[in-house]
């Protein structure tokens, strides 16, 4: 028996045969790779402390932050973060540069909230 998906488009169920869509499925990892390509070795970093860290600080975390936690110097960290930011909406900062949403984490009040062992709270962006 062959499996299929249905997806739903302006109320219409279209069937996609299995071949097709594992075609896609295969597609992803090298389509991954070429949207991350931009990301540097100080790209990763960042964006690994800012969702390793946010629920910790509990609240948006400034760059100058990241630049003293990191050791990497405040014009770099603002570049970084511009570029995840305008890239690949890795991350979102607020008015005043601070990062307050970085995938899959957020500061601000949705209604998923996650709870960690060592008690640190946060929302699901």
């Amino acid at each position: 028996m062959e499996s299929k998906v249905l997806l739903v488009r302006n109320n219409k169920i279209t069937s996609i045969p299995q071949q097709t869509w594992q075609a896609h499925i295969t597609e992803i990892p090298k389509h991954a790779s070429e949207r991350l390509a931009f990301m540097s070795a100080d790209h990763h970093r960042v964006r690994y402390f800012v969702v390793r860290e946010l629920p910790r600080f509990g609240r948006p975390i400034a760059p100058q932050e990241i630049s003293r936690e990191l050791a990497l110097s405040p014009d770099r960290v603002n570049v970084i973060l511009e570029d995840l930011e305008q890239r690949l909406f890795f991350l979102v900062r607020d008015d005043q540069g601070a990062v307050v949403w970085a995938y899959p984490l957020t500061t601000q009040r949705t209604p998923h909230q996650l709870q960690f062992n060592n008690r640190e709270r946060i929302f699901a962006a």
